[in-house]
């Protein structure tokens, strides 16, 4: 499975905001990263729709996180961006294939559609223990000015 290049975005953004505790401009977060200003926007608008961010108008206006980083899995970033969908989608072609059955529920009895199934769900369950809190905690960990570099970073 291939995630796109938004969820890397979104999640950093995420610990930025966090961080400055103040709504930031798209385009402030866009040029930290040099990243086209208008993607980005629209990854923090599915943030907002998903209620992870909040979409703050006006001069001062720009996004913001909406709770707190230990309220947010990376699980929900993903499910923001990518969609609820299962990675893996059986498409029952073993009914056309020898001795297949069309009445047959394959999604519920191949093997296949049954390895891939636990295996994505390993994957969610992962995603959904770690919060942004415990990445900013390995963040600031490894590099403990991260947050005040951000907050200079996106204030000046």
């Amino acid at each position: 499975m291939r995630m796109s290049q938004g969820v890397e975005w979104a999640l950093h953004c995420c610990l930025n905001l966090a961080w400055i505790a103040a709504p930031v401009p798209a385009s402030r977060l866009a040029a930290l990263y040099d990243l086209p200003p208008a993607y980005l926007n629209k990854q923090l608008q599915a943030l907002v729709r998903a209620g992870i961010c909040e979409s703050i108008p006006g001069p001062r206006g720009g996004f913001r996180l909406a709770g707190t980083l230990d309220e947010v899995s990376l699980l929900d970033v993903v499910v923001a961006l990518e969609g609820p969908e299962d990675a893996f989608r059986c498409t029952s072609i073993l009914a056309a294939g020898p001795g297949g059955a069309p009445d047959a529920n394959y999604p519920d009895s191949c093997a296949i559609s049954l390895s891939m199934r636990r295996a994505e769900l390993a994957w969610r369950r992962e995603l959904a223990a770690r919060s942004l809190a415990d990445v900013s905690d390995d963040v600031l960990r490894h590099a403990p000015d991260a947050a005040d570099r951000v907050r200079a970073a996106l204030t000046n």
